[in-house]
């Protein structure tokens, strides 16, 4: 029983580094071919998980819903908002590694909702760990300021560039916080009605896809795009040519859907301190990949803050204690 729980959870933990960092990845490639796919990629994604739920978790309408769509209501909003802000800021010159550790300070949002709205109280390291993580984003973007292009973004002046640059930031930030209420309600709505993980998923898809059809022509425009760029051609299938952003497109859909997935299955394999810790890992493993890879521009600057922000998550969350690191050597996998 017990090596056939280690296997399930050594096989979603694969499977959350193979999915999450690959889409990444893909994401990485879309953007920077097509800076403004973000609506495009967004709906694309919405689409396709919404169209698996129906099948495997509303058994194609049949199976019976456990939270009311009026409860939903909220949380689909703020899910929709902050999935649309998320990859629409590549449009506004925010570079990905940027990105990634703006992403990476969720705690930061998720302490200040939780002492105002769950009275939570936290220890004095943890305000420490948060801190570290709030400079660290600081000295991130401060330096990232500075390497804003000026032949890209909307104008050819730099101030221009900086500007929407800023807005970006900025959106990120507003999305990062909406995404840690969204936490809190999803975690009211479970104490009320028991955790149903996967049918939240479904219906946060489901149910803002008539919202992409104010973006109808932004969608458009960038379709067409996707279609008419470079062909790839598949010589084992006779040179078939398929356009190169949408093979993009499907990997991304695909992997974003594998991500998800697994995280929601390692959730039911492990303890939430071991899921922290291979959250930030596979984080951490994205950023190095993207920087080397795509060689986008890391100083010691932007390395300095990124260590903060990691260190200050996994201090967070007592990974780097001494007896938190002891129960992960003795029992990696453990049910909540």
């Amino acid at each position: 029983m017990a090596s056939a729980m280690n296997l399930r959870a050594c096989l979603a933990i694969a499977s959350v580094f193979v999915g999450c960092c690959c889409g990444v990845v893909f994401l990485e490639l879309l953007v920077k071919l097509d800076p403004g796919a973000g609506n495009l990629i967004t709906a694309a994604q919405f689409a396709f998980i919404a169209l698996e739920g129906f099948v495997f978790t509303s058994k194609f309408g049949r199976a019976k819903r456990v939270i009311s769509l009026r409860d939903y209501a909220l949380l689909v909003v703020m899910f929709f908002v902050t999935s649309v802000c998320n990859n629409y800021v590549f449009h506004l010159n925010v570079p990905m590694t940027l990105h990634m550790i703006i992403r990476g300070g969720s705690l930061i949002s998720n302490m200040c909702l939780g002492t105002i709205i769950l009275k939570r109280q936290y220890r004095v390291k943890q305000y420490i760990s948060v801190i570290m993580i709030t400079l660290g984003i600081f000295i991130c973007t401060y330096f990232s300021s500075r390497d804003v292009d000026i032949d890209k973004g909307h104008g050819t002046h730099s101030e221009t560039n900086i500007f929407w640059w800023l807005v970006g930031v900025l959106l990120l930030v507003l999305a990062l916080f909406i995404s840690s209420y969204m936490g809190i309600t999803q975690e009211l709505l479970y104490r009320r009605h028991g955790k149903c993980a996967r049918e939240a998923l479904y219906y946060t898809h489901l149910l803002p896809l008539p919202a992409f059809l104010f973006m109808h022509d932004n969608i458009k425009a960038h379709w067409t795009l996707a279609l008419e760029s470079e062909p790839y051609k598949f010589a084992w299938l006779g040179n078939v040519a398929v356009p190169l952003l949408l093979l993009y497109l499907l990997g991304n859909v695909l992997m974003q859907h594998l991500c998800i997935s697994s995280v929601y299955f390692l959730t039911t394999e492990c303890s939430s301190l071991t899921v922290t810790l291979i959250l930030t890992l596979r984080k951490f493993v994205s950023l190095v990949f993207s920087i080397v890879y795509f060689s986008n521009p890391f100083t010691i600057y932007h390395w300095l803050g990124t260590v903060l922000v990691f260190l200050g998550t996994l201090m967070f969350a007592d990974v780097l204690s001494p007896v938190s690191l002891g129960i992960l050597r003795r029992k990696a996998v453990k049910n909540d």
